[in-house]
C-alpha cells in the first residue's frame, strides 16, 4: 500500500512539471498545405551608425578598381571603417548627416535609402558621368546585429553578414527557445529613426509572418517571456534562498554567543 502510494505521488510530481505540448510546437495553429504571401519580408531603409560594404562590378575589371575600398583605403580614409564583426572586412559609415563618402562619386546622402535604391543610384550616376558603361552594384550591411534575451538556451548578441535574419533565425541561432518559454508571446524592440517601437509576436499562429517584426531589423532586442510556472519557480527560489540566509546568520550568531559564554568562563 505504501510502495502504490508513493507511486501515485511520484507520478502526481511528474504530470504537475510537465509542460504542455501545445506550449512547446511553433505554428501549432498554422494551417498546413496551404499558401499565403509573405508580407513582412520588407527591409528597412539605411540608417546613421549602419556600415555598408559597397562592391563595383563590371565586364572590364579595370574600371572598376577605383571604386572599391581594396584599392582606395586611402583616398577615402575618411569614409572607411573596419568592421569588427566581420574581421578586417571595409565599409562605408553612413555618418551623423546620414552621408557616407564613395571614391570619385564623392559625398552621397543615403539615409532612408534601401540597399537596392542605393545600387540603381550608384550604378545611374557611373553611368551618366562616363566612369563605367556597364556597372553591377551591390550593397549590403556589414554590421547587421540582434539581440536575444529571455527564456532560450544561449543568450547572446547575433551578428550576421547577412542583410536579413527572421524571427527563427534569431532563435535557432541562440540555441532556441526553452521549454519554459512562452512561444506564444515573444518580445521585439525595435529602435529607427528615434522612435521605439514594442511588438509582440505568437510564434504557434501564421499570422507571425504577416508581422512587421518576423523580419529583423539591425539592433532588434528580442525577448522570450517565460512562462508563469517559470516565473512561480524563480520567485519560489528566491523566497527559499532569503530563509536560508536568514537561517545560516541566525545559527552563526548563536554559534558565536556560544563560544562567547565558554571563553568568558575560562
Amino acid at each position: 500500500m505504501a510502495a502504490r502510494l508513493g507511486i501515485m505521488a511520484m507520478l502526481g510530481i511528474v504530470m504537475v512539471g510537465c509542460v504542455s505540448k501545445r506550449d512547446i510546437i511553433y505554428l501549432v495553429d498554422a494551417a498546413r498545405d496551404s499558401a499565403m504571401a509573405v508580407e513582412a519580408m520588407k527591409m528597412r531603409g539605411i540608417e546613421v551608425g549602419d556600415i555598408l560594404g559597397i562592391y563595383v562590378e563590371s565586364e572590364t575589371p579595370e574600371s572598376a578598381l577605383q571604386f572599391n575600398q581594396e584599392t582606395n583605403k586611402i583616398a577615402v580614409s575618411g569614409g572607411v571603417v573596419m568592421n569588427p564583426a566581420t574581421s578586417n572586412v571595409p565599409g562605408y559609415l553612413v555618418n551623423a548627416d546620414g552621408d557616407i563618402i564613395f571614391p570619385v562619386l564623392g559625398k552621397m546622402h543615403v539615409v532612408g535609402m534601401t540597399y537596392t535604391e542605393l545600387a540603381a543610384t550608384i550604378e545611374s550616376r557611373l553611368i551618366k558621368e562616363g566612369h563605367i558603361t556597364d556597372p553591377v552594384v551591390t550593397v549590403k550591411l556589414l554590421n547587421f546585429r540582434v539581440c536575444v534575451l529571455g527564456e532560450v538556451r544561449t543568450p547572446q548578441v547575433l551578428h550576421s553578414e547577412s542583410n536579413r535574419m527572421t524571427i527563427f533565425e534569431a532563435l535557432s541561432e541562440a540555441g532556441d527557445v526553452t521549454l519554459y518559454g512562452k512561444r506564444s508571446k515573444v518580445t521585439v524592440v525595435r529602435e529607427e529613426r528615434g522612435q521605439r517601437t514594442i511588438g509582440t509576436l505568437d510564434l504557434s499562429n501564421d499570422s507571425v509572418f504577416q508581422s512587421p517584426y518576423y523580419m529583423l531589423h539591425q539592433n532588434d532586442i528580442v525577448y522570450v517571456e517565460p512562462i508563469k510556472r517559470r516565473q512561480r519557480d524563480a520567485a519560489r527560489n528566491g523566497e527559499v534562498l532569503r530563509y536560508i540566509t536568514a537561517t545560516t546568520s541566525v545559527l552563526s550568531l548563536m554559534v558565536t554567543m556560544y563560544y562567547y559564554r565558554v571563553f568568558r568562563g575560562l
